[in-house]
């Protein structure tokens, strides 16, 4: 009995992605080791900040890094730092309110690609300030982005995808442009491992910020984000991060989480060329367990649904072939034992997701996908 049957939780295998909603990734032995020690001990959480920053700074290649409370909180700290700087009295008057953004020390607007939006980007506008939307549906033009850079501009947002930069204004471009006016570049990163070189291309491009989530390709702590960039804007960060009791405060970091993460960075520069070639034979697996059932077909999809460079597995089901539709297959492994989450795919397929799947979940989830088809 573990931790999760005495609370009277269904543990689940996870095939879908590193969601947030699933608890994003399973910690290496090494990752959990390292919290368990940090436990032990009382330090100082400044001090510690500091340290591993320069760690995962030289790991990452990287002038400077910061260990967030996830890579929302990430989000809301850059863009802080962009407004603030060291400066001690703007610091104190977020999150902007109205009467803020009248104040010409106070920047207070962030310009982002129309069809770069997502929800998450609410944790940049938690600070206060005001989305200035550029492009449309056939694209963003570099003078778009100049026009709409003002006095009162604190940064340029993008939100790494690659299935839509084509409609933006291109990273090197849009950041030359907002060199040349004084703005910083953020980048939200945060699910764009792989491939590990993400981890400086952004920043060798000449963001200024980018942000990675620790609990998703890291395999890190959940509540953790790595944050990579330059020295004045890291410091910047802290600056408004915790434990000073500004509009970081509520986003505190343990001494477990910054150790851990640390690791986490540590594991995952050993490890990622290994993973592409483990997702491949995933995907060969399915195919050969499924060669002989013409009413199921096996598919490599690729990139993930992300943008990552790692192929998924698609199955897709001839439904009346079968005589059960696809959303009752998802519901049946769903509910059934082991409880199992993948995505659905168009009409009538499936996406079986590897990069979350531990050491004989796939044999699993074939065996289910059988006994549910009664194949």
């Amino acid at each position: 009995m573990n931790v999760y049957d005495e609370l009277g939780i269904r543990t689940i295998i996870n095939g879908n992605a590193t969601l947030t909603r699933l608890g994003g990734s399973i910690m290496p032995a090494e990752v959990v080791a390292a919290m368990v020690e940090a436990s032990k001990h009382f330090v100082d959480i400044i001090a510690l900040q500091k340290r591993v920053g320069e760690e995962l700074a030289r790991l990452t290649r990287n002038e400077a890094a910061y260990v967030s409370c996830g890579a929302a909180a990430a989000l809301t700290l850059s863009t802080a730092a962009c407004i603030t700087g060291l400066d001690a009295s703007k610091r104190e008057r977020l999150p902007l309110g109205s009467g803020e953004r009248n104040l010409a020390t106070m920047k207070s607007e962030v310009i982002v690609h129309r069809y770069g939006r997502v929800g998450y980007d609410f944790a940049v506008r938690q600070v206060g300030v005001t989305f200035v939307e550029i492009g449309d549906e056939n694209g963003t033009s570099p003078d778009e982005l100049e026009a709409a850079i003002t006095a009162r501009t604190a940064a340029l947002f993008y939100f790494a995808n690659p299935s839509r930069e084509h409609l933006w204004v291109p990273y090197e471009e849009g950041i030359a442009i907002a060199k040349r006016h004084g703005v910083p570049v953020i980048v939200d990163a945060a699910a764009q491992l792989p491939p590990k070189e993400n981890l400086w291309r952004f920043t060798e491009m000449g963001a200024d910020v980018v942000m990675f989530s620790g609990g998703k390709g890291l395999c890190g702590p959940q509540s953790s984000g790595l944050i990579v960039g330059t020295q004045q804007l890291i410091d910047a960060i802290a600056f408004n991060g915790p434990p000073h009791p500004f509009i970081g405060r509520g986003m505190k970091v343990g001494k477990e989480e910054m150790v851990g993460l640390l690791a986490a960075v540590k594991w995952y520069l050993k490890h990622a060329d290994t993973f592409q070639q483990v997702y491949e034979e995933q995907v060969v697996y399915f195919a050969q367990e499924f060669a002989d059932v013409p009413e199921v077909t096996v598919h490599r999809s690729f990139p993930s649904e992300a943008g990552q460079p790692m192929p998924r597995t698609e199955i897709r089901f001839d439904e009346s072939r079968l005589g059960i539709t696809r959303d009752a297959i998802l519901h049946k492994l769903a509910e059934g034992e082991p409880s199992i989450d993948i995505a659905g795919a168009g009409a009538n397929g499936v996406l079986i997701n590897g990069q979350t799947l531990m050491p004989g979940e796939v044999e699993i989830i074939a065996r289910r996908l059988k006994e549910i088809l009664k194949i």
